[in-house]
């Protein structure tokens, strides 16, 4: 593998999927004239020594016929595959369910309501491919849920809502209809109809509008809303019927989605990424699994990426850096053939649960960035978001970017806040050590360099954007004039800057068809108005004087320019190449097209304001901005992306000095000995005031810098100063020497390659790109390059990349060079290195916090008080458990009793066992901080070695039916507060007065509670056979040989102290993830991952045995 300079002896647990062998140095590359003017000959050797030694016969016969070989691999000399249409799943029937009592609950039919009317308003159900729904079939839903969840589910159609109510209320955040069951499998099959089509090429991409969401639920259990995993199942589906291998799901909903991560998070292939709203455990669903450290176990290690946001209000700025230094290199690692999105819309401004400031602008950011990958095959499944009209212009803003309308511009992007920061920071020490593309992510900060991050103020909601999407004749501009190839060289047919150049391009581009997709606009030449704003009248005077000269003439008037030769027809061409570039920016800024590829000779970037270089005469990149300038009567923010081998010392010297225009190039520099010599291109040179921080160079010092370079230095650089300078147009001086095979490059660029920085690059500034070819001397290099990126601006997906290495530590050197000279000025390159280790923040902060009442009872998702907590446990609610004793200092330590209630008799005839025997006053709660209660590592669909066979309470759903409903079904009385009134953690939960903390006496003496255990758990699948040997209760912790309150673990049957001893069976737990334990002392069982005691027939052989050995007898079991 390519060494990447880092200490042989790092046991890194790196991939290593690909190791291509790179080609050895070769000190022979060529260079252009390496001779500055007025400037000390260097070593490097100039154009006539190397055409002494080879002629410049471009390459070998054999080296050419090699590349051409390995460029027709690509398929890029095939006729365009490119699928071209979106799906839509629109189903009306899935308005069929709601919360029968509880009219406010936020997931309702309301939501699909306002999606349609404004996808009808904006047109775009008729641009969309339309798809029938269809159910999930039973088979197809078990690729992911237990056939017993499953039944039950089914079951529900047939209950009234009384038992419909009782049985939602076991589960947490949930409501039952008759007709959920049947929407939730057409949710589901509606998702399995888009992966048919996208997967069948029916279509490229396509988004199911759904409800009920699925990314809670999980292998036997309903939660957060969800009944089935749409995108779970869908995943699974893919990889069984379609044959997929590799599979990525991005879940951006304001949830985390804790039921695709426990479905996938020992499986390394899904990769599956989550961005969502953690506040160190205080927002749903309170686990610890949500945090930044739960990366996946087993194999499937390194391929679970959580970014939790820690406070609210989080902006498009937030979610794209995530996106940038996250998820986009590491998937482009992980090389998805499929693309599934979570997509949820509570993280947009004004949405009630998520309290973020996402627009729906920022939504079309990230998806255009997803197009990016798997060849364009991605699928978007509706998941949350309950502010209808955010939800209705988030979900309008991804489909009009799926069907390739340009993202919108970004109101006011800025950069992270110091939280996003902070947390893409620990996400990326916690994936480091599995992906070879995050070495060296995060750059030592220093401070005497960096002004301090100022303390942010209170968050302002931003004004909501009014979203406009720009109505196109036609899409991609391509300007070309075969009289630009009148400009020579009179001396020699073989100099690299050949007419050919251009004819090649175009012949190409018509082959393939792309000429007749785009709109060819007609060339013209520059105006000396316009060459007047980058070059002086002398400079303009003395070049067309050359039209009239004679060849003796014209070689010297060559000589005295560096690195030139000169025509009569030079000066015509370069006014006309000038001019057409104008003629395209005065197209895209008039709406004409939206974007556009100037197939234009000679280049211009290394032209000077009062001097020839370089091959270059007129500056057509500087020349045209000024141009876009003008016409728009304002200082237009424009970034200049200089892709060119060499570096653009004259676009840097026209505009190091101006704030509107960004000028970023990538050119190999080589300590200064790389044309165009000299300290110029060095990352030092950052612009003059006022434009410091506005000259970016990155400055590469050695050759065969390749497609995972480039794309390193988008992720980490380009992309993020970019964004935070939110320019209006892009302009990219596309020299192509960069390329495989080029002469004077000595690099590695694929086409396919530059197809993906085109892609990433027309994210910004409305779409508004334009490619004006500047070097490039290979012509089937350049011929296939400049295709692909006229692909891509035609809204093509990008091709897939090869197996990518990883990139090449010179070129991460030169990377976080730039970085730490630039930081200072750009607030999105400080990400900190952060200790490799959980921050908790103190406790009294995580319990005492005190969360605003809700407007109505069903918008309380995420906000269970501290005392809710305990009683959502005792009803089954799997739901982190403050202890109480903590939430109000001084407090006696709570005790726990058996109180006997007439209305659970019945759920004792359910679950076939008695209630509680004895419930003890120090239950394993867990940990004091409420970010780490529910620290559980085993997911419940993951599987346990040598557990007994699932056993389900079939006879609940028979019992159901017998309960006396008549007290759960009143409505509160007067007298409660409005906080009784609340439900718990969602509508759908249960009322307090169903299990409400009971007293005994008002008195000095410990207060008792009486707690419902659950009549069933998910993770009872856990529990394994009884040893022979027995069991001991009077067995001393493993640990610390304590005989005071232990515990015996009923998956591996380990024996450990309890929480107020020395908290060894808490360490058991989170050490190996072992869900379920007994208690020696009353023989309770406790389920850390639901947070509450539970009492099932499952149980009822290893309680009756502990029972025998503590008191001589079997355990008295109810009549």
């Amino acid at each position: 593998m390519t060494s990447t300079g880092q200490d042989s002896t790092t046991n890194r647990q790196r991939r290593s999927r690909h190791n291509p062998h790179s080609p050895s140095h070769n000190s022979s590359v060529i260079s252009k004239r390496g001779v500055k003017k007025g400037a000390v000959p260097r070593s490097s050797p100039s154009l006539a020594e190397v055409k002494k030694k080879g002629r410049m016969k471009k390459l070998s016969q054999a080296a050419e016929q090699d590349l051409i070989m390995g460029l027709q691999e690509l398929d890029l000399n095939l006729e365009p595959k490119a699928l071209s249409g979106t799906g839509l799943v629109f189903e009306e029937q899935l308005n069929e369910f709601h919360c029968l009592w509880d009219d406010s609950f936020p997931e309702c039919p309301e939501r699909l309501h306002a999606i349609k009317e404004q996808l009808t308003q904006e047109g775009l159900l008729d641009r969309c491919i339309s798809f029938q729904a269809r159910s999930a079939k039973k088979e197809e839903l078990m690729l992911v849920h237990s056939l017993e969840y499953i039944d039950l589910m089914e079951t529900t159609q047939y209950m009234n809502e009384a038992e419909l109510r009782i049985l939602a209320n076991t589960y947490d955040s949930v409501y039952l209809h008759p007709n959920s069951y049947t929407c939730a499998c057409l949710a589901s099959g509606s998702v399995l109809r888009l992966v048919d089509a996208v997967l069948g090429a029916k279509v490229r991409n396509g988004m199911a509008v759904i409800r009920p969401p699925g990314h809670h639920a999980q292998h036997n259990l309903m939660d957060g809303y969800c009944m089935f995993n749409h995108v779970a199942v869908a995943a699974r589906y893919a990889q069984q019927k379609h044959d997929i291998q590799r599979v990525l799901i991005v879940d951006w909903d304001v949830h985390h989605g804790q039921g695709t991560q426990f479905t996938f998070d020992q499986d390394p292939s899904v990769l599956y990424f989550s961005i969502h709203r953690y506040e160190h455990g205080q927002f749903w669903p309170h686990l610890k699994a949500s945090n930044w450290s739960a990366t996946g176990f087993g194999r499937g290690q390194g391929y679970n990426i959580n970014v939790p946001w820690n406070q609210v209000g989080m902006r498009d700025a937030d979610y794209i850096a995530a996106f940038l230094r996250i998820l986009l290199p590491v998937a482009l690692e992980f090389q998805p053939q499929l693309v599934l999105v979570a997509a949820g819309y509570d993280a947009l401004q004004g949405d009630p649960k998520g309290k973020m400031a996402a627009t729906p602008a920022g939504f079309a950011q990230l998806t255009h960035m997803l197009m990016g990958l798997a060849g364009g095959k991605l699928i978007l499944s509706l998941e949350g978001g309950y502010n209808y009209r955010s939800l209705a212009e988030g979900v309008s803003a991804s489909l009009h970017t799926l069907l390739g309308d340009p993202c919108p511009m970004l109101e006011s992007p800025g950069a992270p806040c110091l939280s996003a920061r902070t947390s893409i920071s620990c996400t990326l020490v916690a994936l480091k050590p599995f992906w070879e593309v995050l070495m060296q992510s995060a750059e030592t900060l220093e401070e005497d360099c960096v002004e301090k991050d100022k303390e942010e103020g209170p968050w302002e909601p931003p004004v909501p954007q009014i979203m406009a999407w720009p109505m196109l004749c036609a899409r991609t501009g391509l300007i070309y004039d075969r009289r630009m190839m009148n400009h020579y060289n009179l001396w020699d047919n073989h100099h690299p800057e050949m007419p050919q150049r251009i004819s090649r391009i175009m012949c190409h581009l018509e082959g393939l068809g792309l000429t007749e997709r785009c709109l060819t606009l007609p060339a013209r030449p520059a105006t000396d108005a316009e060459l007047l704003t980058c070059h002086s009248a002398e400079y303009i005077a003395r070049l067309r004087a050359t039209e009239n000269m004679k060849t003796r003439e014209l070689h010297r008037e060559g000589a005295n320019f560096d690195s030139i030769y000169i025509c009569p027809s030079t000066f015509t061409c370069a006014q006309l190449a000038t001019g057409a570039v104008c003629r395209l920016v005065e197209a895209v800024l008039a709406g004409e097209v939206l974007n556009g590829t100037a197939v234009v000779r000679p280049p211009g970037h290394h032209a000077e304001w009062d001097a020839a270089c370089g091959f270059c005469f007129f500056n057509s990149v500087a020349v045209a901005a000024r141009h876009a300038q003008a016409i728009s009567g304002h200082a237009l923010r424009i970034l200049i992306v200089d892709w060119d081998i060499h570096h653009g010392n004259g676009t840097q010297h026209i505009f190091e000095d101006d704030p509107s225009v960004l000028y970023m190039s990538l050119h190999r520099y080589d300590h200064g000995t790389f044309f165009p010599m000299g300290n110029e291109g060095a990352s030092s040179q950052i612009g003059q005031a006022p434009g410091v921080g506005f000259t970016v160079n990155v400055a590469w010092n050695g050759p065969r810098m390749g497609d995972p370079d480039y794309l390193a230095a988008w992720h980490r650089l380009v992309l993020p100063i970019a964004y935070e300078f939110n320019p209006e147009l892009v302009l990219v001086s596309a020299g192509f020497d960069a390329a495989q095979g080029d002469p004077l490059g000595g690099c590695q660029v694929s086409p396919e390659g530059y197809a993906h920085l085109t892609h990433l690059l027309m994210g910004l500034a409305n779409g508004r790109i334009i490619l004006i070819l500047e070097g490039g001397y290979n012509l089937t290099s350049i011929s296939e390059s400049m295709a692909a990126c006229t692909r891509t601006l035609l809204g093509d997906p990008p091709p897939l990349l090869g197996p990518l290495r990883p990139p090449l530590s010179g070129a991460l050197a030169s990377i976080s060079e730039t970085v730490h000279v630039h930081r200072r000025y750009w607030r999105s390159l400080r990400i900190r290195k952060v200790e490799d280790k959980e921050e908790e923040p103190s406790n009294s902060g995580l319990v005492t916090k005190k969360e605003p009442q809700p407007a109505n009872p069903g918008s309380a998702k995420g906000m269970a008080r501290p005392e809710e907590n305990i009683l959502e446990a005792g009803m089954g609610k799997a739901t982190s458990a403050s202890p109480v004793e903590e939430s109000i200092p001084g407090q006696a330590k709570s005790e726990i009793a058996t109180v006997e209630l007439a209305k659970d008799k019945s759920l004792e005839v359910a679950t076939g066992g008695a209630m509680l025997d004895q419930t003890t006053s120090e239950g394993p709660v867990g940990h004091t901080k409420l970010a780490s209660c529910t620290d559980s590592q085993t997911p419940p669909s993951s599987p346990v070695q040598g557990t007994t066979p699932y056993i389900f309470p079939r006879n609940l759903i028979e019992s159901l039916r017998t309960l006396e409903l008549s007290n759960k079904t009143q409505k509160a009385p007067d007298s409660q507060t409005p906080e009784e009134k609340l439900l718990g953690e969602a509508a759908g939960g249960q009322d307090l007065d169903d299990s409400k903390l009971m007293g005994f006496g008002d008195t000095d003496e410990a207060t008792f509670y009486a707690v419902t255990p659950l009549p069933w758990c998910p993770h009872l699948t856990a529990v394994c056979p009884i040893p022979a040997a027995g069991l001991d209760v009077t067995q001393p912790c493993q640990d610390c040989g304590s005989l005071q309150e232990n515990w015996v673990c009923l998956s591996c049957y380990q024996v450990c102290c309890g929480r107020y001893i020395n908290a060894h069976m808490i360490q058991h737990h989170e050490d190996l993830g072992h869900p379920l334990v007994l208690s020696f002392v009353d023989l309770s069982t406790w389920c850390y991952h639901c947070q509450a005691y539970v009492h099932h027939q499952a149980l009822l052989d290893v309680k009756n045995l502990a029972h025998q050995n503590k008191f001589g007898e079997d355990m008295p079991r109810p009549h």
